[in-house]
């Protein structure tokens, strides 16, 4: 499948927008329902948009959560779990994805997808001091 296709099919998974509803799935659950929606290519945005909505509401309520924790530890005085420098990108959906793939199962079936997020960012982004 070409790489337009798939970035089209899935920029909604990994898009930051208004805060969704609270999350009802855990991390290894999303994973494995975003990489079949992955190997349904783009139709899946025709056949399948509502999973895909239920796909994007989850990753947006993780990241939004994850960022508004971060947020509070910095007004507090505290570090956050993660540090990015200002102006860094979003993570990008094969990116999200791999970084949960590298993830064992266990632990993915055992935390949220807003515990998962934080792990990928202390990872891609740690506190120096």
């Amino acid at each position: 499948m070409a790489p337009i296709r798939q970035t089209l099919l899935f920029a909604f998974l990994i898009a930051a927008a208004a805060p969704a509803a609270a999350q009802h799935m855990n991390a290894d659950e999303f994973y494995r329902r975003a990489m079949a929606l992955k190997q349904k290519g783009t139709m899946a945005m025709v056949f399948h948009a509502g999973e895909v909505r239920k796909l994007v509401k989850e990753v947006q309520a993780a990241g939004t959560l994850t960022r508004q924790t971060r947020l509070a530890a910095e007004k507090a005085g505290r570090h956050g779990r993660y540090c990015p420098p200002k102006g860094a990108k979003r993570m990008g959906q094969d990116e999200y994805l791999k970084s949960l793939a590298a993830m064992p199962m266990p632990v993915r079936k055992s935390i949220d997808l807003t515990e998962a997020t934080t792990r990928m960012l202390e990872k891609k982004f740690p506190c120096r001091g």
